[in-house]
């Protein structure tokens, strides 16, 4: 069974890393600093969140602190799914 950093993991490589290797990206890599994620990107990612996990991501939670690495948002997402 996939758990929640798996899907992160596979949406973030088949969306923004592409060719990347698997080693390019730690749990706690920040998606903003490293340039992995521009602002179209959250745009992206917050759509993929609410159709894969059926929530609503609220506009005052769209902050670093719920979206900028797998951890993060692995942890959002289970705060929202709870």
């Amino acid at each position: 069974m996939q758990t929640n950093s798996d899907k992160i993991r596979a949406f973030i490589f088949s969306n923004f890393l592409f060719d990347a290797e698997e080693s390019a990206l730690d749990n706690d890599t920040s998606f903003l600093e490293q340039g992995i994620i521009d602002s179209t990107g959250v745009l992206e990612l917050v759509e993929w969140l609410e159709e894969t996990f059926a929530m609503k991501v609220e506009d005052e939670e769209l902050v670093p602190e719920n979206l900028d690495s797998v951890n993060l948002l692995a942890q959002f997402i289970a705060r929202k799914t709870a």
